[in-house]
């Protein structure tokens, strides 16, 4: 039996033609993977597949944090530019407090790979006892962001978005994560790490 805090994480890919069956979602796959192999805490995920529609994306975001109970909700899709690119804007229609770090550390990794970096529109923002980041649309960009960039021995080059997490669900009441430090170190203050019963 598990002595880490079980979790319950939402993960919503956003996509007019995955979600009418065009192509084959890869999004929600590559969140899980990921989450289930950086993560020693028990997940139950609760997926959710919807098209670039604004006011659903917001109703879904809601229902996640509010009725599901999620402490962490990560989305995928839709935060470009374009016309149907609108999670940003229904990620901060729902928000008590914006958390602009997460973005501005999204763009900073991904334009060690491509310019058009700075034309990505992530926001993370807190609802309720919840933190909810919108991600990039490509399951390696999903893994760079969140685990960071690493040279030739494994140490960071540049920190993913995922080491912050864990503390800032700690200062919104949620579970304590812990995390497989190969995959991705959490940081936490000395003053805030919790004596592990479980290796």
């Amino acid at each position: 039996m598990s002595t880490h805090d079980p979790v319950r994480i939402g993960i919503v890919s956003i996509s007019d033609r995955a979600s009418t069956g065009v192509y084959e979602d890869k999004g929600l796959p590559a969140l899980k993977e990921w989450l289930s192999r950086a993560l020693k805490n028990p997940i139950t995920f609760e997926a959710r597949l919807i098209p670039d529609e604004q006011a659903l994306i917001s109703h879904t975001l809601i229902e996640l944090v509010d009725q599901a109970g999620c402490a962490l909700v990560l989305t995928t899709g839709g935060t470009g530019p374009a016309a149907r690119d609108v999670t940003p804007e229904a990620t901060l229609a729902v928000a008590d407090k914006e958390m602009p770090g997460f973005g501005e550390q999204m763009r900073q990794i991904s334009l060690r790979f491509v310019p058009t970096a700075i034309l990505s529109r992530q926001v993370a923002v807190i609802r309720g006892r919840s933190l909810i980041i919108n991600l990039p649309g490509q399951p390696k960009s999903i893994a760079e962001t969140l685990e960071g960039l690493k040279d030739a021995a494994g140490q960071p080059l540049v920190h993913g978005i995922f080491a912050a997490v864990p503390y800032c669900i700690d200062l919104i009441g949620g579970p304590y994560l812990e995390t497989h430090d190969e995959v991705c170190r959490a940081f936490r203050p000395k003053s805030a790490i919790r004596a592990s019963a479980g290796a």
